[in-house]
C-alpha cells in the first residue's frame, strides 16, 4: 500500500532516522513507539506529506486517501458543529447539486422523445445511483452517530464552534476525519482530549474499520485494544514487531537482552584489539598484524544500545503528614452557574489513604467539585468539609504557570526536594524526560508539556497527605506514566485523580465516583469494576464504505522542523529569516496573553456581578459569562500551541 524505502532525515546534521525502510498494508493497525524524540511524529509528518525526508523515498499511490489529526491544530470558526462535520461531505453536497440541475433540466423540456431527453434520463439515473454509493441517503445520519460517539449532545449539534474549548473542537476535526473514510488515518496523541465513554466508542470504530491506522498514543489501554503490529523508533532505526503493544514489550525484552550480549561482546572484542595494537605498535615483526587490526576496527559497526531504556526508576517520596479520617466529606452539595445547574444535591465521603478516581463526561463536573474541595469556588449550597490536618496539594493544566521562569528544571526541584531524594533528582528529572542538558533549562523556555510535567514532579515532592491530579498523564510518555503510577501507589495519603486513562487507574484506585446528569454515583472496586458495572455499550461505527477525497491538511500547523536540514550551519539569510519568523511568533505570543488577561478581567467582572442580588437567575447575563469563559479557555489553548511553535522555531538557531 504504502513502501517507505531507506529513508533518512537530519536536523542539523544529526540524525533522526538512518536509512529505514518499511511498509504500510491496508488494514494494518500499528502502534508507532519509542522514546519522547525519537522521531514518531515527525514520521507522521511524512506520511501526511508535511514533510519531505533528507534521503530515501515514501511512495503512496495516489489513489490513496489520507486523513492526519496531529496534537495540536488552530480550527477556524464561524459555523455550527454540524455545519463543520458536514464539510466532510462537500463531494456528496456537490453531487446532490448536480443531480437537483439534472432534475430541473428534465422538468423543463418538452421534447420527451428526443434522444438527447433520453440520454438526460440516463445521465440522472447515473448520477442518482452514483450518490447512493457515496452514502447520499445516509450522510446526516452517520454524522449524528459519530458526533454522538465522540460526546456530543444532540443540543450541541446546532452550536456555533467558536462556544467551544479547544479540546472539543479537536474532537469536531477528528469527526470530520473519520467521516471522509480515508484508507490511512494518522493520529497523533487522539485520547487526550476525549473521556473514557468516547474512547471506547473511538477504539470501536478504529478496530472496524478498513482503513490502515497508524497511531501514536501514550494510552497502553487504547493501543493494546486496536493495534496488530508495533513499530519502535530507537536510536534512528526501526524494530518492527507483528504483535500488539503487550506481546510487543516482551519480544523486545529479549531482542534488548541479546543487544546487550551482543554489545558486551563486542565491547570486549574492541578492547583485546586495541590492547594487541597498543602492545605491538612499535615492533617491526608486527607490524603487518597491527596494520591489519587497525583496519578491522575502522570497519566495525558499532552497536548501540539506548542505556536508558534498561533502567528502572523506584521513588519514595516523602511520607505524607496525617490527616484525620475523613479527608473530603460532602453532603448535599448544589453548584449553579446562573440558570444552569453542574452539580445537583452531590454527596460523598472521602476516607484517609483511600486512591479514587473522578470519571464521566467532560462537562458533567468533575473539575467543578475539584475547585470547591480546593476553596476556588465557595459559592454553592450544601456542606463541604475538609477534615483536620490536611494538606492538599494540587495538580492541573495552570499549575504550570505558576512555576518560577528564572529558575532552572534542576533548581525548581532542588527548592522543593528534602532528604534522601536530593541525591536521586537527576534520576527523576530523566524519569520525567529532563535527562542530561535539558535538567539546566530556565522554566521560562519550556514549551507546555514540560511545564506540566514538571509542576508533577514538584507537586509529588512535598509534604502533602491529599493529592488532588486533574488528568495528570496527557504529556506523560509510556514509562514515565509508570513511574508516576507507582510513586502515587506507594503514597501513603489520599489521592483523588481525575483521569480517562484506564491503564493508569487500573490497579491505582479502589473507588470510582461517575458524574452523570448533575449526580454522583459511588462505584465500589477499581475502574475496570466500574466500566463492566456500569455497562458502557459503544455506538456502532459507521462501516458503511463511501467513495472520499483525500484530506487536505489546510487545518494543520507544520513545525517549523518540515524542511530538514541537511548542513551543519545556516546560512545568513535562514538565520535572518528565522530571526524574523522568532520576532513575529514572540509578537503574536504577546498578543495572546494580552487577549487573556483581558478576558480574565472580564470574567472576573461577570462573577461579581452574577454574584449580586438580582442577577443569579440573569440568563444573559450568564450567557455572557459563558461565551467570554469559552473565549478565554480557547485563547489559552491557542497560547500554548504559539509558545511551542515558538520555541521550535528558536531551536533552529541551535
Amino acid at each position: 500500500m504504502i513502501s517507505i524505502d531507506r529513508l533518512s532525515v537530519e536536523f542539523s546534521a544529526k540524525p533522526l532516522f538512518d536509512n529505514i525502510s518499511f511498509q504500510v498494508n491496508p488494514k494494518d493497525k500499528i502502534a508507532l513507539v519509542g522514546k519522547n524524540g525519537a522521531g514518531k511524529s515527525t514520521m507522521l509528518k511524512i506520511f501526511a506529506g508535511l514533510q519531505q525526508p533528507t534521503a530515501g523515498s515514501v511512495s503512496i499511490p495516489k489513489d490513496i486517501s489520507i486523513g492526519y489529526l496531529p496534537q495540536h491544530m488552530l480550527c477556524s470558526d464561524g459555523v455550527s458543529v454540524r455545519e463543520e462535520a458536514e464539510k466532510a461531505f462537500d463531494s456528496i453536497r456537490v453531487q446532490q447539486q448536480l443531480i437537483d440541475r439534472l432534475t430541473q433540466e428534465l422538468a423543463d423540456r418538452t421534447d420527451y422523445d428526443s434522444e438527447s431527453y433520453l440520454q438526460l434520463i440516463d445521465t440522472l439515473s447515473h448520477e442518482t445511483e452514483r450518490l447512493q454509493m457515496m452514502g447520499g441517503n445516509d450522510y446526516l445520519a452517520e454524522i449524528e452517530k459519530t458526533l454522538l460517539g465522540l460526546g456530543f449532545r444532540r443540543s450541541d449539534f446546532d452550536r456555533p464552534t467558536s462556544e467551544f474549548s479547544g479540546g472539543w473542537r479537536m474532537r469536531i476535526e477528528l469527526a470530520k476525519i473519520l467521516l471522509t473514510h480515508p484508507d490511512l488515518l494518522l493520529l497523533d496523541e487522539p485520547t487526550n482530549h476525549l473521556d473514557i465513554e468516547s474512547i471506547q466508542w473511538f477504539e470501536e470504530f478504529l478496530k472496524n474499520t478498513s482503513a490502515a491506522v497508524l497511531l501514536v498514543s501514550h494510552d497502553k489501554a487504547f493501543i493494546n485494544h486496536i493495534t496488530n503490529r508495533t513499530i519502535e523508533i530507537s536510536l534512528g532505526k526501526i524494530y518492527d514487531y507483528k504483535v500488539n503493544y503487550d506481546h510487543y514489550l516482551e519480544l523486545r525484552k529479549e531482542r534488548r537482552e541479546q543487544q546487550i550480549r551482543a554489545y558486551e561482546n563486542q565491547q570486549k572484542m574492541i578492547a583485546d584489539t586495541e590492547d594487541f595494537i597498543e602492545r605491538f605498535r612499535y615492533k617491526a615483526t608486527k607490524s603487518v598484524q597491527v596494520q591489519s587490526r587497525i583496519k578491522q576496527l575502522a570497519k566495525i559497526e558499532r552497536i548501540e544500545v539506548d542505556m536508558e531504556d534498561t533502567a528502572r526508576l523506584h521513588l519514595k517520596f516523602p511520607p505524607a503528614p496525617r490527616s484525620g479520617s475523613i479527608p473530603v466529606e460532602v453532603e448535599n452539595l448544589t453548584k449553579t452557574y446562573g440558570p444552569q445547574t453542574v452539580l445537583d444535591h452531590v454527596g460523598l465521603i472521602i476516607n484517609r489513604g483511600e486512591k479514587i478516581a473522578f470519571v464521566g463526561r467532560n462537562g458533567e463536573g468533575k473539575s467543578t467539585l475539584v475547585k470547591c474541595i480546593m476553596g476556588e469556588i465557595s459559592d454553592y449550597s450544601g456542606k463541604l468539609k475538609i477534615g483536620h490536618n490536611v494538606h492538599i496539594g494540587y495538580f492541573a493544566q495552570n499549575q504550570a504557570s505558576l512555576l518560577d521562569g528564572n529558575l532552572t528544571v534542576f533548581e525548581t526541584i532542588d527548592n522543593v526536594a528534602t532528604g534522601d531524594i536530593r541525591t536521586k533528582i537527576r534520576d527523576i528529572l530523566g524519569a520525567f524526560m529532563f535527562g542530561g542538558d535539558a535538567s539546566d533549562k530556565k522554566v521560562q523556555v519550556l514549551s507546555g508539556g514540560e511545564r506540566s510535567r514538571l509542576a508533577m514532579i514538584r507537586l509529588l515532592l512535598e509534604p502533602v497527605n491529599l493529592l488532588i491530579l486533574d488528568e495528570p498523564t496527557n504529556h506523560l510518555d509510556i514509562p514515565s506514566k509508570e513511574v508516576l503510577k507507582q510513586a502515587i501507589r506507594d503514597f501513603d495519603g489520599t489521592a483523588i485523580i481525575v483521569s480517562h486513562d484506564r491503564d493508569f487507574l487500573d490497579g491505582l484506585v479502589d473507588k470510582v465516583y461517575e458524574f452523570s446528569n448533575h449526580k454522583i454515583r459511588e462505584h465500589i472496586g477499581g475502574i475496570y469494576d466500574y466500566l463492566h458495572q456500569h455497562q458502557i455499550e459503544s455506538l456502532s461505527s459507521a462501516s458503511a464504505a463511501s467513495d472520499s477525497s483525500p484530506l487536505t491538511s489546510e487545518h494543520s500547523s507544520p513545525s517549523v522542523n518540515d524542511t530538514p536540514k541537511s548542513e551543519s550551519k545556516i546560512s545568513y539569510e535562514a538565520r535572518k529569516e528565522i530571526n524574523r519568523c522568532i520576532r513575529k511568533a514572540e509578537r503574536a505570543v504577546e498578543e495572546a496573553e494580552s487577549a487573556i488577561s483581558s478576558l480574565e478581567d472580564e470574567l472576573q467582572a461577570l462573577e461579581r456581578e452574577l454574584q449580586e442580588p438580582g442577577h443569579s437567575t440573569d440568563t444573559s447575563l450568564f450567557q455572557t459569562y459563558e461565551k467570554k469563559k469559552h473565549e478565554l479557555e480557547q485563547k489559552m489553548y491557542e497560547w500554548e500551541i504559539l509558545n511551542e511553535q515558538l520555541e521550535e522555531q528558536k531551536a533552529r538557531l541551535s
